[in-house]
């Protein structure tokens, strides 16, 4: 049985890099379960739109989807905007929403793996500190999950980690970077957990002038690819009960 359809659903962005990087993570989905059909939706600014691509699925005669928030907390799009539009799909689907992309020990590695391919060494990691720079939210259950997250990574072995958000709450990058300055960490890092380029991660760039190391996006990172597909497996597990499996 080939399952349901994957629907990734993205928030979208003026910005061209942002709808390349969802394409690009898409397709290293698609390679990892090649036997998956995966479909890209945007909420707004890019097309396909979501509700586009679910007419499309129901007019092939397509009945089950998963769709997945391209998010990495749970916040206001996963809990208002995408429920109001999975409403408005065609009858005949059923869809199941899974959860958010975080937290996730994978998107831990994933961070890890952008601070290294910028320059620094497991060896940096006990005189290293990170700032953890998220887009930001006003939901106080995603900035508790950021704040949870940057304790979890401390603990791995970094001198200091410190959360910061590019909107919405504070501390800004740039003071975060101060922060850990004081803290007298030899070198500072800055780590965007964020999926895509776009204009919030162009704020938290520009935040992290006075750091060491800026690592890239999450991007198209094996790990978060790799979450996508547990995501999925996990909103499918209720229907694969009831069918005995």
């Amino acid at each position: 049985m080939r399952g349901p359809v994957l629907l990734v659903i993205a928030h979208g962005s003026r910005d061209p890099r942002h709808a390349a990087t969802v394409h690009a993570l898409v397709r290293r989905v698609r390679s990892l379960r090649p036997g998956l059909r995966v479909e890209t939706g945007f909420l707004d600014f890019n097309v396909p739109s979501v509700h586009g691509v679910l007419e499309s699925l129901a007019a092939e005669g397509v009945r089950d989807v998963v769709a997945l928030p391209l998010l990495l907390t749970r916040a206001f799009h996963a809990k208002a905007d995408i429920p109001a539009v999975l409403r408005d799909a065609p009858a005949r689907l059923r869809i199941r929403q899974a959860e958010a992309l975080g937290p996730s020990p994978l998107l831990l590695t994933a961070l890890e793996r952008r601070l290294f391919e910028a320059g620094l060494s497991p060896a940096d990691k006990s005189s290293t500190g990170v700032v953890l720079a998220s887009a930001g939210s006003s939901d106080p259950e995603a900035i508790a999950v950021i704040a949870g997250i940057a304790r979890e990574w401390w603990h791995t072995g970094w001198c200091a980690v410190r959360p910061a958000f590019a909107s919405a709450s504070l501390p800004r990058t740039e003071d975060a970077v101060r922060e850990l300055r004081r803290l007298g960490c030899e070198r500072v890092a800055v780590a965007p957990y964020v999926l895509a380029p776009g204009f919030l991660p162009d704020r938290i760039a520009r935040g992290a002038g006075e750091a060491d190391v800026l690592a890239d996006v999450l991007g198209a990172a094996p790990e978060v690819a790799r979450v996508l597909l547990e995501r999925y497996d996990q909103a499918r597990r209720p229907a694969l009960a009831a069918l005995g499996a």
